[in-house]
């Protein structure tokens, strides 16, 4: 009974009073947006960030960790106390080989340069801590891992796509957002710039 008050709840909100939409939407979807973000239940980006249907293509995962699709700008978006951060995190070496964590251990593997970076970066901070910071760093390890698509760095150097990151602190409720710049073809240095950094709180 939840599940259908809830399916009858939605339908009121947005089909019955936006009809119009929705027989559009029936027809084709425009979305400017692809939204990764983490499977963990309490980050919704719909709920986050307000996206109606036809706005975003979704994509959830365990430490919100990315493939590409043709949209004009990519958000991937991470949160507070990602359990999929905390176990990247603590993969120091080959500990608790039991089958049931092998999956997460592989996957999140994936940012284990963001990891490494934290480590070099906040080594001496708490793990809490640690966490968080690579929370953050593993946004920028999945945007950059886009950017090994030639076809996502020719769209990045032709100004037809944007990378942006984003991180969901659910403790305070705050919102996080910025912008990767990438360069190509600079000589020495870093290749890419994080730029319009702004927090909504």
């Amino acid at each position: 009974m939840e599940l259908k008050a809830r399916f009858m709840d939605f339908k009121h909100r947005n089909c019955v009073d936006n009809i119009s939409n929705y027989q559009n939407l029936a027809q084709q979807q425009t979305p400017k947006f692809m939204v990764v973000a983490c499977a963990d239940s309490r980050v919704c980006p719909s709920s986050v960030l307000g996206f109606q249907p036809g706005e975003a293509f979704t994509v959830r995962n365990i430490a919100n960790l990315v493939p590409p699709y043709q949209v004009e700008n990519v958000l991937v978006v991470g949160h507070s106390r990602c359990g999929g951060i905390q176990a990247l995190m603590s993969m120091k070496s080959k500990q608790d080989d039991s089958q049931s964590r092998s999956f997460i251990r592989d996957w999140v593997s994936i940012a284990k340069s963001a990891r490494l970076s934290t480590e070099a970066a906040a080594g001496n901070l708490n793990f809490e801590l640690q966490c968080k910071h690579c929370e953050k760093e593993s946004i920028n390890s999945s945007l950059l891992n886009l950017l090994t698509y030639p076809w996502i760095e020719k769209r990045v150097n032709e100004g037809t796509l944007s990378l942006h990151g984003g991180y969901y602190n659910f403790i305070d409720c705050t919102f996080e957002k910025w912008k990767l710049v990438y360069r190509q073809g600079l000589e020495g240095g870093s290749k890419y710039a994080i730029k319009n950094r702004t927090t909504w709180s």
